[in-house]
């Protein structure tokens, strides 16, 4: 009972101590720990010291991979052929020959499974086209990710003069790095086997965490004399992700204890609390241009706030903005922001819609303006602009009208069954003018877009 008093006590005791009055990571030169999809900091040291970030670059790696497959430019079942250069690789390795070919998904594997720099190098000159186009790629996409203080001069992370990073500029990569369900796939596979050069290889992770920490399902080891022992981490528990990161330790101990001290005082003193979930935001908008124009926009992804356990009566204010957009728009592009403001600071959500969105033509924009106007719902001297005699005219003479005619004449001689009204409107299309045939097509439902012939225009 005595055991158990003092046990309560010293929970109670450390639920009341900041992060930084705790040194959490005590064995690190550098450490880190980020809630995910908030970017908010729980725990830094010295996040902005410069380091040597070891194969941990690798994150930057597999990054830009996970985007070429992403945008379609390779994939998985892809065959590489070996350079010289990547065979020749020192340091972790699978030990693949120059001149073979080897799956992409099978060096993806050598890279977040077992560290190998040959199989880093390999992936790069693919992705890359060249080795050095591809370190072009890694800083251009540091910068674009917010990384202040990286630079990088190769794929892999053994040490070369003027290659570094921080603790927080790794995080950026490692936050975006999740977005890849595929990736995590990867390394939280403690062991597996590849086929190079016609042989079986036994693959183990070098992260021992994914097997001896329930939770922990990534991310990526390193080490090199310069930068001593580092990890980045990451575990999901609550709903809520966690990516910590320790950097120049001494021991693959001293990184282990770091980062579960880390997760531990992370999962124990913060949680996360839904505002929004983005399977139950729908909203409407306007867009005059657009085929229907009222258009729905949704919430890209849920919107969360990370809060003390300790903390109660949580205050955060929430701000919308629409874009002024015209159609057409494709599917998953942005219309507008969601802003959360909360603990001092603003997180960005982006408001998009999930369809592609038609233009409509501009016959059917009048008959909607002309339908405002007759309501009185809404009269602006801009609008008449657009619809100006040359605008009109111009668009007038991209119709096919003799196509249209044709289709018109279809549509009303099947129509209805009570045939002297059918001839009668057959009649009517036969001898309609060109802007009174537009007229009948718009009334009666013909999407126009479907008659744009741009050879007709003089």
């Amino acid at each position: 009972m005595k055991k158990l008093f003092l046990c309560l006590i010293l929970i109670l005791f450390l639920m009341n101590i900041k992060a930084e009055e705790i040194d959490l990571a005590k064995n690190a030169k550098s450490a880190i720990l980020v809630e995910t999809t908030t970017g908010k900091i729980i725990y830094e040291k010295n996040k902005d010291e410069k380091r040597s970030p070891a194969s941990m670059t690798k994150m930057m790696t597999l990054l830009l991979t996970m985007e070429s497959l992403e945008n379609g430019n390779i994939k998985l079942n892809d065959e590489v052929v070996i350079s010289k250069n990547a065979s020749s690789m020192g340091g972790t390795q699978i030990f693949i020959e120059e001149g073979s070919k080897v799956k992409l998904e099978t060096l993806i594997k050598g890279i977040g499974i077992a560290s190998a720099n040959d199989a880093a190098v390999a992936v790069a000159e693919y992705v890359g086209g060249t080795l050095d186009n591809f370190v072009k790629m890694m800083n251009d996409k540091a910068k674009e990710l917010g990384c202040k203080n990286t630079s990088f001069k190769n794929p892999h992370g053994l040490d070369e003069e003027g290659h570094y990073t921080t603790a927080y500029d790794l995080s950026l990569v490692a936050r975006e790095l999740l977005k890849y369900p595929y990736v995590l796939k990867i390394t939280s596979t403690y062991e597996d086997y590849i086929e190079v050069s016609g042989e079986n290889h036994w693959l183990v992770n070098t992260n021992k965490l994914i097997r001896f920490y329930s939770g922990i399902d990534g991310l990526k080891t390193g080490y090199t004399d310069k930068a001593l022992y580092c990890l980045t981490a990451t575990m999901e528990k609550n709903n809520m992700r966690l990516v910590s990161i320790v950097m120049g330790e001494d021991s693959k101990e001293s990184r282990n204890t770091d980062t579960i001290s880390m997760m531990e005082y992370g999962f124990s003193m913060y949680g996360s609390e839904s505002i929004i979930k983005k399977d139950k935001f729908e909203e409407s908008m306007i867009i005059d241009n657009a085929m229907n124009r009222e258009v729905k926009y949704y919430l890209d992804k849920d919107v969360n706030i990370i809060v003390n356990k300790n903390v109660k009566n949580v205050k955060y204010d929430i701000e919308k903005e629409l874009y002024d957009v015209k159609a057409p728009i494709k599917k998953n592009e942005k219309v507008g922001n969601l802003k959360l403001k909360y603990d001092g600071k603003t997180y960005n959500y982006d408001l998009i819609v999930k369809e592609d969105i038609k233009k409509n033509s501009y016959f059917k924009v009048f008959n909607n303006l002309l339908s405002d106007i007759i309501s009185g719902v809404r009269l602006k001297w801009d609008i008449f602009s657009f619809l100006c005699y040359n605008q009109l005219r111009s668009d007038f003479m991209n119709i096919d009208i003799e196509k249209l005619r044709d289709d018109l004449e279809d549509y009303f001689g099947s129509a209805t069954p009570i045939y002297p009204i059918a001839y009668a409107d057959v009649i009517k299309v036969q001898n309609a003018s060109p802007c009174e045939l537009v007229n009948i097509a718009i009334n009666n439902g013909f999407d126009l877009n479907d008659y744009e012939d741009y050879s007709l225009s003089r």
